[in-house]
């Protein structure tokens, strides 16, 4: 089972928690669940040299508040805050006019963060970087500052080949199936000359709870 499914899933509420925390009857659930998309859709659009990881959404009465987890929290925050200031202003519009805070949290290790990871890598072969460079030294990385386990998996058309295929370096313990180990996984998208190529990262981390 644990090979089929999102390792963070897999693993709510026990070490990990979820990234949108709110309640809605049905009539609104829909709506909300798709200003939650476009909000993450936006920020990330917004702040695309910035290293977002990941952006939490909590919902209350008439508030809302977002936490953005960025390996470069400088770039969001901008010259004396105009940064921010300016994307509260556009959330703040799409959320209908409710009062919005945005938080900002720093990832302390971005080698350690499977999503940041996964982008590097999709960022490495947009510029024809080799894909086994690429994943070998994002491994080699990773297990330097920590890592108890990293899994990459590229798929598409690599290194401009006829033919589609599926290429997979791993180095340490990555145990899906065991729920108290703190396994994340990332997804990213690399849009190369050739095609798209696919790019996941399993990421087995040291600490036992949900965290950055």
């Amino acid at each position: 089972m644990g090979q089929k499914i999102n390792p963070i899933g897999f693993r709510l509420p026990l070490t990990k928690d979820w990234h949108s925390r709110w309640f809605a009857d049905k009539p609104t659930y829909e709506q909300l669940l798709q200003e939650d998309l476009k909000i993450r859709q936006f920020i990330k659009g917004q702040l695309k040299n910035a290293a977002i990881s990941r952006v939490d959404i909590e919902r209350f009465a008439n508030r809302v508040r977002i936490t953005i987890h960025s390996g470069r929290p400088g770039l969001v925050i901008g010259r004396k805050g105009q940064e921010i200031e300016r994307l509260k202003g556009k959330v703040t519009k799409m959320c209908g006019y409710k009062e919005v805070y945005i938080d900002l949290q720093e990832v302390q290790t971005p080698e350690l963060d499977s999503q940041l990871v996964a982008e590097n890598i999709s960022e490495q072969l947009e510029r024809r970087v080799s894909f086994r460079r690429a994943m070998k030294r994002a491994i080699q990385t990773s297990m330097d500052m920590g890592a108890q386990g990293i899994r990459v998996r590229c798929s598409g058309r690599l290194g401009g080949a006829e033919l589609a295929r599926t290429e997979q370096y791993r180095d340490g313990k990555v145990p899906l199936h065991t729920l108290r180990e703190n396994v994340e996984l990332g997804h990213s998208e690399a849009y190369t000359m050739a095609g798209t190529i696919g790019v996941k990262v399993w990421i087995c981390k040291p600490e036992q709870t949900e965290g950055s």
